[in-house]
């Protein structure tokens, strides 16, 4: 197919509106460019965390916030001056209970540790960001694969993008065949039955950024999948430093170059 002929195809012109609409997303105000910190709370057991209001102490299976009036705190939109009991936030950022003017507060909880999230609009990251750098869509990189699920889920540790090992849920691999050679990915699948990928090749950390996410959708009743590479993304911390992503499990660093897909974060 021609370069003329990919771009006025209909599969080109869906791919442009998701690539579009992953920047306006990536650059809201309360998207993953506005987090500045990640604030685990064991490693302030006095409770008070750097350039954040309030005090903050784990309680049972709660966390436990104390505000005055000075600190300028809302909880579920109403003014905080007191104290109150917090579960992990699980709705979209600008929806969190916790807020002090346009800066989120967001309470998170892994693997039975608790941290707080500061998403700030006015964070110097989003001010300077001016778009993401992909590859145009080619329908080469967009395959046929097979989805094998385990027999069961497992487990494995993996070092995350903050230096620490959490533990990552995989649930079987997708397979699909470059240059006539097969590979596979581990993935999990997801509440809505999709699937995900944590992965790198030999772009990664060169042309590319050093992993990236993979989401494909849904399998059939057969197992049969697309594994569209053009809508590889990128994860998270490559936009802040203070996300956890979790690094590519063993067995998910492809021997090939994938030339497709979101590659890197562009400054202005």
């Amino acid at each position: 197919m021609s370069t003329d002929a990919q771009q006025d195809s209909e599969e080109f012109h869906a791919w442009q509106r998701w690539h579009e609409g992953r920047i306006v997303a990536v650059a809201a105000p309360h998207g993953p460019l506005s987090l500045t910190g990640t604030h685990w709370l064991a490693d302030h057991p006095e409770g008070r965390i750097p350039a954040v209001p309030g005090l903050w102490r784990e309680e049972g299976d709660d966390v436990v916030l104390a505000a005055t009036p000075e600190d300028g705190l809302t909880v579920d939109a109403k003014p905080l001056a007191g104290e109150v009991r917090l579960g992990a936030d699980r709705g979209p950022i600008d929806a969190s209970r916790v807020a002090q003017g346009e800066r989120r507060l967001v309470v998170l909880s892994r693997e039975g540790l608790w941290a707080v999230r500061d998403f700030d609009p006015q964070s110097p990251v989003r001010q300077a960001f001016r778009t993401i750098d992909a590859t145009p869509y080619d329908p080469t990189w967009s395959l046929d694969g097979v989805f094998r699920p385990y027999g069961s889920d497992r487990t494995v540790r993996v070092e995350n993008a903050d230096g620490r090992e959490r533990g990552l849920g995989l649930s079987g691999e997708i397979a699909f065949t470059v240059d006539g050679a097969e590979h596979t990915l581990q993935v999990a699948v997801e509440p809505d039955g999709s699937l995900w990928a944590v992965f790198a090749d030999t772009t990664s950390g060169d042309t590319s950024y050093r992993f990236r996410f993979l989401r494909p959708p849904a399998p059939d009743a057969d197992g049969g999948v697309r594994v569209d590479f053009n809508r590889t993304l990128l994860p998270p911390c490559a936009f802040a430093d203070h996300f956890i992503c979790p690094f590519p499990p063993p067995g998910n660093t492809l021997t090939v170059a994938v030339p497709a897909g979101e590659r890197n974060r562009i400054d202005g």
